[in-house]
């Protein structure tokens, strides 16, 4: 499976294990990953893709802004973050 700009993924190894995080860029077999309060924009994380659980989400808002070139800020990063573990949350509770 492949990771693109605007995917939340899942870590699953390291310091940041068990983390949600936004994919900001990818570069070979590395995605640059952030969470808007630990890993910042201006300092994303370089993790490698096999130790991130994929397509887990996606956001659109994020991904439209990083392919026409404008500025992702950390606070839109943790509001999508935070939006897209209350939509997980509301379907595991539906199950």
């Amino acid at each position: 499976m492949d990771t693109n700009p605007g995917d939340i993924v899942y870590s699953k190894a390291g310091r940041d294990k068990a983390g949600f995080f936004v994919v900001m860029a990818t570069d070979g077999e590395y995605a640059l990953i952030c969470d808007g309060k630990k890993r910042k924009i201006d300092k994303p994380k370089r993790k490698k893709i096999k130790h991130l659980k994929l397509g887990v989400g996606y956001s659109d808002f994020i991904a439209n802004k990083l392919a026409v070139d404008e500025r992702v800020t950390n606070l839109e990063v943790r509001r999508e973050l935070s939006e897209f573990n209350k939509t997980d949350i509301q379907n595991e509770g539906g199950d």
